[in-house]
Parts: C-alpha cells; sequence; structure tokens
C-alpha cells in the first residue's frame, strides 16, 4: 500500500521513464485526486485527441490498487482489443512503479493481457482489473471502480439503434458496480447526441427527425450529475492547453487538416450539430483548363494548367440509370492531385440509359469512355445493392475496349451523411479543392446548396460519389487489366531496371 497522492504518484512516474510533466497532465492528476478524495461516484475527464488522457487514466487506476490492493476494477472500451491496450499499460505500470512494491502474484496465471489480480489478502472471485468490450457479457462481474475509456466512437454511435445499444450497455454499471462505487467516463465526443452533452442540440426531441434519438429524445443528459473536467486544445482566448507539443501553428494545422466538424467535436470536445452542417459551393476554387497528357522516351506525364498531377481517384456510385428524376442517380466523378497537395474535381456524370438499351451495360460502357477520357487507371464501384453484379461485367467491357484500367469494389455501411460530411468537411474548408467549370455548372452546386446530412431524402448522389474520390487515397497502382501496355503519367509508377551483372 502507499499514502501517496496521485500527483505524487505521477510525478514519480514521469522521473523513471525521464519524461516532463506537462501542466495539461498535472491539471488533470490534481482534478482527479480531488476527486477521489471527495469521494464523487460519476466523473467525466474530456480532453483533446493526443492529450494522453488514457495514460493517465491508466496511472490513476495503477495507484488506485497501489492505494487498496483490494480494489477491482473494469475497463470497458469502444472494443477489447482498446480495453485490453489499457490493462497491458495498468499492469506494466504496476510492475515498475516504485509505490507499487510486492502487488505482482507469485502465480503467472494470475497476469493475462485482459485481466490480472495483484496481490492482496482477500480472497475475491473478480480479479483486480478486467478489461472488456463494449459488447461483452457483464453478467455477475462485481468491481469497485468502472473506467468508460472511450465507449463512444464512430462505431458504437453512427446510428440512432448503435446509440441506443451503447446507453443500454453502459446502464448495466449500475448492477456491476458495489454500493459506493465510482464511475469514470473518459473520451471526446463523436455525435450530436453524445452520452457526453450537457444539454439536448437544437431541434431535438421526439420529432428530431430520422436518425436522432435515442440523445435527441433525452429528458436530461445521460451523465448529469457527473463531475466534469473538459479541457479543449484551446481554451477561449486562443491558449493552447498544451503549449510544448500543440503550439498555436500545429492547432491551426490540425484545424485546416481535420476540417471544422472534426476539430470542434474531437479537438474543442463540442458535439457537432449534423443539422446545422452546410457544404458551401462558394468554398469550391473554379477552373477552366482541361488534361494535357504526353508522352517522350516511353514516359507519359498528365498536367493540368501547367501542373502535373501526381494522382487521381475515381469513384462509380451505380444505380438503374433511370432518368426519373426521383429516382436514386448512377454517377461516376474523379478527382485528380498535383504534387502541392489540390484536389481537382474535374468532372462528375449522371449516367441515363436509354430506352431499349440494357442498363447494366449501358452503363458499363460509359464507365470505360469516361475512364479513357480522363486518363484514369483505376475506378472503385460502391457495390451496395445493385453494384454488387457490375464488378465483373464493368472488367470485361473495359478489356474488350483496350482501357488500362482495374476496378476496385467498395462496401459501405456507415451512414451516407456522415460518409459526405467527413470527406468534404476538410478541404472545402481549408481551400484546397478546385472545380471544373463544367462541374460549376451541373448538378452538383445545387446539391451542395440542398443537403443535410440529418435528412432521410433528397438529392445526394454527387455529393456522394465525390466523397468516395475524397475519402481514398489518390491512386498511383499499375493497370491490373489484361490490355497493350502503355506509358504511366503518374510519378513513381513506372518501372525500372537494375544491372546487377558487376564487379565489385
Amino acid at each position: 500500500m502507499t499514502d501517496d497522492g496521485f500527483l505524487l504518484f505521477l510525478a514519480r512516474w514521469a522521473v523513471l521513464q525521464g519524461h516532463p510533466l506537462p501542466d495539461v497532465h498535472l491539471r488533470i492528476a490534481r482534478w482527479l485526486e480531488r476527486r477521489t478524495a471527495a469521494g464523487d461516484e460519476l466523473l467525466l475527464l474530456m480532453a483533446f485527441r493526443g492529450a494522453g488522457k488514457s495514460t493517465l487514466v491508466g496511472l490513476y487506476a495503477a495507484w488506485l490498487l497501489a492505494r487498496d490492493p483490494a480494489c477491482r476494477i473494469l475497463v470497458l472500451s469502444a472494443d477489447a482489443t482498446l480495453a485490453t491496450k489499457m490493462a497491458r499499460t495498468v499492469r506494466r505500470i504496476v510492475e515498475r512503479h516504485p509505490a507499487c512494491g510486492r502487488l505482482r502474484p507469485d502465480r503467472p496465471e494470475e497476469w493475462a493481457a485482459d485481466r490480472f489480480t495483484v496481490r492482496r489478502a482477500a480472497a475475491a472471485r473478480d480479479p483486480s482489473l478486467l478489461a472488456r468490450g463494449i459488447g461483452a457479457n457483464l453478467t455477475g462481474s462485481h468491481a469497485d471502480v468502472a473506467i468508460a475509456d472511450d465507449v463512444e466512437v464512430p462505431n458504437t454511435c453512427d446510428t440512432a439503434a448503435k446509440r441506443a445499444d451503447l446507453r443500454e450497455r453502459l446502464l448495466e454499471l449500475e448492477h456491476v458496480l458495489a454500493p459506493g462505487g465510482r464511475q469514470l467516463y473518459v473520451g471526446t465526443p463523436h455525435t450530436p447526441w453524445s452520452i457526453y452533452a450537457t444539454a439536448r442540440p437544437p431541434g431535438a426531441g421526439p420529432g428530431a427527425g430520422p436518425g436522432a434519438g435515442p440523445g435527441a429524445g433525452e429528458e436530461r443528459p445521460f451523465l448529469e450529475g457527473a463531475r466534469r473536467l473538459v479541457i479543449p486544445v484551446v481554451d477561449g482566448a486562443g491558449r493552447p492547453a498544451w503549449p510544448e507539443r500543440y503550439p498555436e501553428a500545429r492547432v491551426a494545422a490540425i484545424r485546416r487538416r481535420a476540417g471544422p466538424a472534426k476539430f470542434a467535436s474531437q479537438m474543442m470536445l463540442q458535439p457537432v450539430g449534423l443539422a446545422d452542417a452546410r457544404l458551401d459551393p462558394a468554398r469550391l476554387r473554379p477552373y477552366a483548363g482541361e488534361l494535357d497528357y504526353s508522352e517522350a522516351g516511353g514516359r507519359a506525364v498528365l498536367r493540368l494548367e501547367g501542373r502535373t498531377l501526381v494522382g487521381a481517384a475515381c469513384w462509380w456510385d451505380p444505380s438503374f440509370g433511370r432518368a426519373d428524376a426521383s429516382a436514386d442517380g448512377s454517377v461516376i466523378a474523379c478527382v485528380l492531385s498535383d504534387a502541392e497537395g489540390r484536389r481537382h474535381l474535374h468532372r462528375v456524370e449522371w449516367l441515363t440509359v436509354l430506352t431499349g438499351e440494357e442498363a447494366a451495360q449501358a452503363q458499363c460502357a460509359a464507365v470505360a469512355r469516361f475512364l479513357a477520357g480522363n486518363h484514369l487507371r483505376a475506378v472503385h464501384v460502391e457495390a451496395n445493392g445493385i453494384g454488387r453484379f457490375l464488378p465483373g461485367l464493368l472488367r470485361r467491357t473495359l478489356a474488350a475496349a483496350g482501357v488500362p484500367a482495374s476496378v476496385r469494389e467498395v462496401t459501405n455501411r456507415r451512414p451516407k451523411g456522415l460518409r459526405i460530411l467527413e470527406a468534404w468537411d476538410a478541404p472545402l474548408a481549408a481551400g484546397m479543392l478546385w472545380a471544373h467549370r463544367d462541374v460549376l455548372a451541373g448538378r452538383l452546386v445545387q446539391e451542395m446548396r440542398d443537403w443535410r446530412p440529418d435528412r432521410a431524402r433528397g438529392h445526394d448522389d454527387g455529393l456522394d460519389a465525390v466523397a468516395g474520390c475524397l475519402s481514398v487515397e489518390p491512386d498511383r497502382i499499375g493497370p491490373t487489366v489484361p490490355v497493350p501496355a502503355r506509358p504511366d503519367w503518374r510519378p513513381g509508377a513506372r518501372p525500372g531496371r537494375a544491372d546487377a551483372g558487376f564487379e565489385p
């Protein structure tokens, strides 16, 4: 046992590891020590991504065991892998921290990856620390402290059903904890209906619309009454919380890369209201140039308005291709990248099928023309629904037409609104997304103006196809279709030959 406070426990560990203690870690340590001394039973720690909060919570768990070896701790995370990672952190601290003394047991079977039991006087059925994913069965488990570390992530909260399941499983902690037990939640918000929210988002309630609740219809915040410590990456005056690692310049760079929505939720800890999200077409930077393809000495180069292009992404979101305005559109789009990181939204086409044409074959032929006309070497095909049957036919069509492009099947399971927002938000806000004048004169601009991520119906097929292009890395891989060879314009995609027959 140790009589050290948590702040001293943390300082001794920092000296042992040779790490400095930034002010933000001291602030969190003091808060945890005070709240523990006060006997608070419900705590919430929110700190920006990269703040080291999970490591500090691991040290906190080790400190609790050093103070009282009979303490039982349950660690819950979004999945078992994350929970086990926390358990390994705590176990390593217990093994090496001077204050933990002789806590390590004699029997190795009590020192597993997802659970361990320290040396303690009382014989208890439950281990000293047990790590579980949020979906695990906790029936029969008992604990004195429950640590919910990153239980809210996109995979557990991006639909109403998942949010309901998350809340239901977290309510089980009431039956696991001993009387007077403590719950410590650690994380960042990933939805406007976050379990960490202090109030319902505007417009929430029973009529909040598809995909809203639970969380939208809650009369009270899920963690009402919790003692909270909230540390955004910068305060209200713009001062960084951790200036040594996150100075103002780095914070500004993160803001540009992440985009307003993700930066607000993950770095400023503000539950993002998707209903307020907009895609402003005025942020698109127009251009009028056409592709300039050239070959010289067996080398191919593709330029756009004098800039050499280094990569491309193409995405086809197929449908039946009906001209009916109420039907889903079959849309193919391509985004080209230059060496300076600019993304050029060069073409977006809605494919339609004429009366009497076979829909699948006609669209595959149109895609082949699109790929050839824009010098593209690969296309991602969304294989949900009708797209499940198209990749094979498209490969045969490309081979017959002599188009050297590969076909890659993609399955999307995330809500479309979130996919579109995450893909568009950062490049649009950073001013790094250019659009050809033909694109700006087409249907995409109206889709941007009309788009609302929480709306169940509406035209967003063009936005979804472009989001697919923006979500994948620009393609730099050579063709896989067996067609006559042709020089590749992408730097780094050409094979080389080395002479190995030399004498040293």
